[in-house]
């Protein structure tokens, strides 16, 4: 099975933490040239140094962007695809602060469309002419598996994972063509800061404690734990390989079992 990327330019989205840093891991190991984006840059700066490099021309570096500053994500995206063209995109963004979507604030769902569906479009827009000239595209969206069944509790984010994988799919259908494949991967619950925010506000709202929370919501995974952030990462990573040329358009969830739905 051919997963070599070697000479392929892979831009990780969120990779200063959790999914994103695993999956730019993932991808370095497998020989990409990695372009870390994220907001902060020194945590972006020991990211590229400890990077695995598998062969002597491998090289990695990082972007300081903001997916909620739209103009200033899309100057920099500009301005990296101008010389150096990107093949593989991950687009990943930590998720919408948990709630209930009634009740919620118009400002709340406006604010995770700009930091999810938005940002995707822009950087899609950006790598794409870049993809088509290398007649090799993978533009993989970090989402989750409220795509296949709503969860409760995070209302905003049902509605914009559902917005991003629609987008998706049209896209799908529109670079195939072009030998380009668009697809989804959707966690299930992983060790990452935002799993971490949603056991808190859980327990929280239920009197009981983070731990007993935190057992309480791994029961109800067949496979009776959280996901790693690496799990996620290596679905990410088969997507991105010249071995999955064949699949797009694909929700693809890594959750353990959890998701009832076909």
């Amino acid at each position: 099975m051919d997963m070599d990327l070697a000479g392929r330019h892979a831009l990780v989205c969120g990779a200063s933490q959790g999914i994103g840093r695993a999956c730019a891991v993932e991808l370095a190991q497998l020989g990409a040239n990695v372009t870390a984006l994220a907001r902060r840059a020194d945590v972006l700066k020991q990211l590229v140094e400890a990077l695995p490099r598998t062969h002597a021309a491998q090289t990695h570096d990082f972007l300081v962007a903001d997916s909620g500053d739209t103009e200033g994500l899309r100057a920099a995206a500009e301005k990296l695809v101008g010389t150096n063209p990107v093949h593989i995109l991950i687009n990943n963004s930590g998720g919408p602060p948990p709630g209930p979507a009634h009740g919620a604030q118009v400002e709340a769902f406006l604010d995770a469309y700009r930091k999810h569906l938005v940002a995707n479009h822009v950087l899609a827009e950006c790598v794409i002419p870049g993809m088509q000239a290398a007649h090799f595209g993978r533009i993989i969206n970090i989402i989750s598996t409220s795509v296949k069944e709503p969860i409760a509790g995070l209302g905003v984010s049902n509605t914009t994972r559902w917005a991003v994988a629609s987008w998706s799919k049209t896209l799908a259908t529109e670079l195939a063509p072009f030998g380009i494949t668009v697809n989804n991967v959707l966690p299930g619950s992983t060790r990452t800061p935002r799993i971490e925010q949603i056991v808190t506000t859980r327990a929280q709202k239920s009197g009981a404690s983070v731990e007993d929370m935190q057992h309480a919501m791994e029961q109800e995974i067949p496979m009776r734990r959280f996901a790693d952030p690496s799990e996620i990462a290596a679905a990410a990573a088969f997507l991105a390989s010249p071995a999955a040329a064949y699949i797009s358009g694909i929700n693809l969830p890594v959750d353990g079992g959890r998701t009832r739905s076909l």
